[in-house]
């Protein structure tokens, strides 16, 4: 498998899974932890505009604001202490992750407010809630008010320009088919 390049101020899709498609994450508090450890190893060099953690798979929408070695150095660095600290929690060893996370760039705000909608309706897709509003586990229920938990740090701004109102983000995400053509470009092998 051939990996997309990463360029200094672009947009990309980020996400990977757990070896065999196994959990990477077993409680709430592997979430949180996980959220955090991002933040501490990729804030100051992403710009995060969506993000979804599933039981066995997670996305990111983010723009580099460094350069590609940078970038996959501190990506290596983060997932690498997560593994090692899941791996202490559960009392196991070997590889948590696949071999390389999988990035896919973003190239047009069509396409980037497709990929955000994708994220975020994930959940609702595998059949871990109803109501993404009710899904604390993304950031759709930052952006339309429902929490103001914002691990990340996102700022709303973009993307809501790129929906034109919160109240059209709101209509499209609820509108979304997530089976359409997107999935063939974006799917994860998830299950």
């Amino acid at each position: 498998m051939k990996l997309e390049k990463l360029e200094k101020s672009h947009y990309y899709h980020i996400y990977n899974r757990g070896i065999n498609s196994e959990a990477i994450f077993k409680s709430q508090e592997n979430m949180d932890y996980f959220l955090r450890l991002f933040k501490s190893h990729l804030a100051e060099k992403t710009h995060v505009l969506a993000y979804c953690l599933m039981k066995n798979h997670f996305h990111f929408v983010i723009n580099l604001k460094e350069d590609e070695k940078t970038v996959i150095q501190s990506f290596s660095n983060f997932f690498n202490a997560y593994a090692k600290a899941f791996n202490k929690h559960q009392e196991r060893t070997g590889s948590l992750f696949e071999k390389h996370f999988r990035r896919k760039r973003i190239d047009s705000d069509d396409y980037l407010k497709n990929v955000i909608m994708y994220v975020h309706n994930n959940p609702v897709h595998h059949g871990m809630t109803l109501n993404l509003a009710e899904y604390k586990n993304s950031s759709y229920s930052f952006y339309i008010g429902k929490t103001d938990l914002n691990p990340l740090e996102i700022d709303k701004t973009l993307a809501l320009e790129i929906f034109d109102s919160l109240e059209n983000f709101k209509i499209e995400h609820r509108d979304f088919d997530f089976m359409g053509t997107l999935e063939k470009d974006l799917a994860v092998e998830e299950k």
